[in-house]
């Protein structure tokens, strides 16, 4: 029972860690990268699609990104949907594809993606920590109802302690990467 709770606890906290991943690879840095454009939503023909279903994306420079749509017809909502989005990013249209240069940051711009970046950190710590609660407040229950000992309730919380920190490390080396890239490139 208690394998359970920590077994289920590990996975909640696992996927914690990789949505950190996955949205800070949508934060702007000087570098480019298609997972910058990817979650971009398009309207095309009534529907929205995210670009990366629409078009193949490419970075052939460390500072242009380069979209081929598969449909010579979708530019046009391809460009208004960069255009619309909060990247910041100016695209260059030249009839078959999109070239989006990617600028330099600036110093002010890169504090402001730092405290971003601090910011989603943050949230993923208590995220973690609430993932915490849970199971604790689970083992309790397992201890109330006599299906564990005192002794193993004890074990128990401290081995979700260990689990807890070994997690919030795992954030905090993400958050750290990501800072370094926005204020190294």
């Amino acid at each position: 029972m208690i394998d359970e709770v920590m077994f289920e606890s590990e996975e909640k906290m696992e996927k914690t860690v990789e949505a950190l991943r996955h949205e800070l690879m949508t934060v702007r840095t000087g570098r480019a990268s298609s997972a910058l454009v990817e979650p971009v939503k398009v309207d095309y023909y009534g529907s929205t699609m995210p670009l990366n279903q629409l078009a193949t994306i490419a970075v052939p420079e460390p500072r242009l990104i380069t979209i081929r749509p598969w449909d010579a017809g979708s530019l046009s909502a391809i460009e208004k949907a960069i255009l619309k989005s909060d990247l910041g990013l100016t695209p260059q249209n030249d009839g078959k594809l999109i070239r989006l240069p990617i600028p330099s940051l600036t110093d002010e711009r890169r504090r402001d993606l730092a405290k971003l970046v601090n910011r989603r950190v943050e949230e993923a710590r208590v995220a973690v920590r609430n993932i915490r609660r849970d199971a604790l407040r689970d083992i309790g229950e397992l201890e109330k109802d006599k299906q564990i000992s005192e002794d193993d309730e004890f074990k128990a919380k401290e081995d979700l302690q260990k689990l807890t920190d070994d997690y919030i490390a795992k954030v905090d080396h993400v958050g750290e990467l990501k800072q370094t890239e926005i204020l190294e490139s």
